[in-house]
């Protein structure tokens, strides 16, 4: 089985953003604590709960849904890619509204999760 890459625009900017997606999934689940650092996010001494969190459902929903989407080249797998970065970006956004967390690092983390949610998205609904 060949590794793919895409060459149609559209495509490759789906598989950009799913390489992304694993990238970020990789980061969070050997580096909990360097992702919690850059969040501004602590661990209680004693509790490794927060660990195991970020390593599973940050991390390995990350790179598992990333590497899927990589590994299959399907519409419908770059659709979930772009959909689950849609839905944390609205979940950024609520936070930003309802909880005061209007700071620099969620405008960034904002603009990161819509990009992410764009790219695939456009391409699936042939925008791009």
């Amino acid at each position: 089985m060949e590794f793919y890459i895409p060459t149609e625009t559209g495509e490759f900017l789906a598989f950009c953003a799913a390489a992304m997606a694993a990238l970020i999934g990789l980061v969070m689940l050997f580096a909990p604590r360097l992702t919690f650092r850059a969040a501004g996010i602590g661990v209680a001494e004693g509790r490794r709960g927060g660990l195991a969190e970020a390593r599973s459902t940050m991390g390995g929903m990350h790179l598992g849904l990333g590497l899927a989407a990589i590994m299959l080249a399907q519409t419908w797998v770059y659709l979930a890619v772009g959909a689950a970065f849609a839905l944390a970006a609205f979940g950024r956004m609520l936070s930003m509204m309802s909880d005061n967390g209007v700071t620099l690092f969620n405008w960034a983390a904002l603009a990161v999760q819509l990009a992410l949610a764009i790219l695939p998205l456009a391409y699936v609904f042939g925008l791009i």
